[in-house]
């Protein structure tokens, strides 16, 4: 794996997937950037550069534990568009990443071309997802034959009385089968200190970074599952909301995982939106 080093001494690796103009991909957890996979074929249209978070996939552990919070993080991204010697790069963040994202596109607006957020958590903005919004988005899926310990535990959680949080994880897939397993399984973070600081305190500036973008001049594309209880439609139109040019896109039948649950949908989505 190619690497390089930030500006705090730390050695930091991303891989590459196929050809043709850069994208570099933040991925969520923080986790090992393996997950994304070549996000359902996107790869055949763009050159991927998937970001090892610190702490993550091949990337080094950092010497200060601040390193990784989500501001923080948002260096080791500029840090790596100035080692690929881009002016300016599009970017796509998914999940924890796309805090990172709105964190970069706040800071470095100029430096991106185009910013997609898949599946984005909305806490670098402050928008928070009631109890109450998951449940009813939970009950869309009564059918599936593993509804009702999922949804037990989930009301559980929500009522912060426990839960299980693993027998959730089928609320996360499109569809509940062994290869969903696998890759829910494969992308769930294992460096406990790097979750942890992601969002200690001094991580987000909340007003500072909502007022930023609502003076971001580049395309946003927000593009969330329908069945996505990490980021229900609704908090992603909220989010899409603070941009002043921004596509909501909700794709039906998927969850958190988009590019698992219908690989060609997503890619030619995002590969249409890229232009």
């Amino acid at each position: 794996m190619p690497t390089f080093c930030a500006p705090d001494g730390t050695r930091l690796a991303y891989r590459t997937a196929g050809d043709g103009d850069p994208l570099v991909c933040v991925p969520g957890g923080p986790t090992d950037s393996r997950y994304l996979g070549d996000l359902g074929g996107l790869s055949r249209h763009r050159r991927l550069i998937l970001l090892d978070l610190p702490g993550t996939g091949g990337s080094a552990v950092p010497e200060d534990p601040a390193s990784y919070r989500c501001d923080r993080l948002v260096a080791y991204v500029e840090a790596l568009r100035e080692h690929l010697g881009l002016a300016r790069t599009d970017l796509l963040g998914h999940s924890a990443g796309a805090n990172v994202a709105l964190g970069y596109a706040a800071r470095y607006p100029g430096a991106i071309g185009k910013l997609a957020l898949i599946g984005p958590s909305t806490r670098a903005v402050g928008i928070e997802t009631t109890a109450a919004t998951r449940l009813e988005l939970a009950r869309l899926r009564e059918d599936e034959p593993w509804f009702p310990a999922a949804f037990a535990a989930l009301e559980a959680v929500s009522a912060g009385t426990g839960g299980d949080w693993d027998a959730l994880a089928p609320f996360f897939c499109g569809r509940w089968d062994d290869a969903a397993r696998e890759h829910h399984a494969a992308g769930l973070p294992v460096n406990r200190e790097a979750v942890a600081h992601f969002g200690a305190e001094g991580a987000f500036t909340l007003e500072a970074t909502r007022a930023a973008l609502a003076s971001f001049g580049a395309p946003v594309l927000l593009l969330t599952g329908e069945f996505d209880l990490n980021s229900p439609p609704r908090s992603t139109a909220e989010l899409a909301a603070l941009f002043p040019d921004a596509t909501l896109s909700v794709q039906a039948g998927a969850g958190h995982y988009p590019w698992i649950d219908d690989a060609g949908r997503f890619a030619a989505a995002v590969e249409a939106f890229l232009g």
